[in-house]
């Protein structure tokens, strides 16, 4: 049997031109002969009968030209038959998801399974990122980075718009050192609590060296990647308001408007094309333009569906993020002898020691919480588009050794 998990990309995928609806390969017959493996090539097709769940009753047999997400044959699930309903075999399910094509809810619930089976490792490595890149802000924040330009209300309307202006910019470029830290700590977290969710799909048991072992030889490229979204999502908004910004005037700044809305567009579009470049990058050893071209075409035909799952995923951390920050941030500031008043002022006010390390800790709980969610849901998202166009989940059962799904030879 083979137990590597069938990462790899399998080459001449389904994905470069199947749509998403179309019939999953699958599984080859046991009449004895090798079943190819998923990092060469596909099994043959309308070969195999799935496994019967365990159990004292044997599961209704499944139609050999029955498929996930397509029609059934004859005779098929959910047709009435002689004695009543026919109902589909339980998928296997060895560890955090079933091995089938997985609903929304599935996949939350995976990236929450994954989290409570692997609680010492999720939690020792988001912690320790979390404390490092927040005690690193602090002493960056406190001792290196300048000030906020005040501004004067005695001063002419003219001069608060420039000193207004001078505020924002010198915030702007505080965030860039800040921004560094958390990227790269966002980076390391992201490789090892992909390898996490991938065994975890298994059943396996992982420890934090263990991941960190599989994880490394990619992280370079990882780096690079995450490097590189930014920089083009930045390149689309300049394109989008430079026009406006050249031309001046009134009908520049409408012009800049009408850009930077589009440029959003854009963005958005890109942003979930490229949601699965990164497990792509981890699990399938891919450099990075074959990991942005791998993401695009798993996307492909799915982009609405993957767009509401993630945007769904970025409303829940947003609101356990203000759940969790919100009385934080308010300990913090009473402790520190402020009021929220001080906070809506024209110049906030300079907090202390005190109200850094409190909001510092509400800040790591947080990203505790909302990191390894969000890794696991886009995790998940990138199995289930192979499950879905690859017939990933055969591979899965055999690595993780379902009975039924061994292949002999192996």
């Amino acid at each position: 049997m083979n137990d590597s998990p069938g990462w790899a990309s399998p080459g001449s995928a389904p994905s470069d031109g199947q749509e998403p609806d179309t019939s999953r390969p699958t599984e080859p017959s046991d009449r004895g002969e090798a079943a190819p493996k998923w990092s060469s090539e596909q099994p043959p097709a309308a070969q195999w009968t799935p496994p019967a769940p365990p159990g004292p009753r044997a599961a209704p047999p499944q139609p050999t030209s029955a498929s996930w997400g397509g029609r059934p044959a004859q005779g098929g699930w959910g047709v009435p038959q002689q004695g009543g309903w026919s109902t589909p075999p339980a998928a296997a399910k060895p560890g955090v998801i079933p091995l089938r094509p997985l609903g929304i809810g599935e996949i939350l619930d995976g990236a929450v399974s994954t989290m409570r089976a692997h609680w010492r490792t999720v939690l020792g490595v988001t912690i320790a990122v979390a404390a490092v890149i927040q005690l690193g802000s602090i002493l960056i924040e406190h001792f290196f980075l300048p000030e906020p330009t005040q501004i004067d209300q005695t001063a002419s309307d003219a001069e608060q718009l420039r000193q207004s202006l001078d505020s924002l910019q010198t915030s702007m470029l505080n965030l860039g050192p800040v921004y560094a830290i958390s990227l790269i700590g966002t980076i390391f977290t992201t490789a090892v609590l992909t390898i996490v969710v991938s065994r975890s799909v298994l059943g396996r048991q992982v420890s934090l060296s263990d991941a960190w072992g599989e994880a490394r030889p990619q992280l370079p490229r990882l780096v690079g990647l995450s490097l590189l979204l930014p920089l083009v999502y930045a390149a689309v908004v300049t394109i989008g308001i430079l026009p406006g910004l050249l031309a001046g005037g009134t009908a520049g700044a409408g012009l800049s408007v009408l850009g930077g809305l589009a440029a959003m567009v854009v963005m958005i579009w890109l942003w979930v094309r490229l949601s699965l470049a990164g497990p792509a990058l981890m699990l399938e050893r891919q450099g990075i333009p074959a990991a942005l071209r791998r993401s695009a075409k798993l996307v492909s035909g799915a982009w609405w569906r993957i767009f509401g799952i993630m945007l769904l995923t970025v409303l829940l951390t947003l609101i356990v993020s203000m759940i969790i920050s919100v009385p934080f941030n308010a300990l913090a500031v009473a402790a520190d002898g402020k009021s929220f008043g001080d906070l809506f002022s024209s110049n906030p006010p300079e907090f202390g020691w005190l109200y850094l390390i409190i909001s510092g800790i509400g800040a790591v709980i947080t990203a505790a919480l909302t990191y390894p969610f969000s890794a696991g849901v886009t995790v998940l998202l990138y199995v289930d588009q192979r499950i879905r166009r690859e017939a990933l989940d055969i591979d899965l059962a055999r690595s993780a050794g379902v009975p039924g799904y061994e292949t002999s030879g192996n």
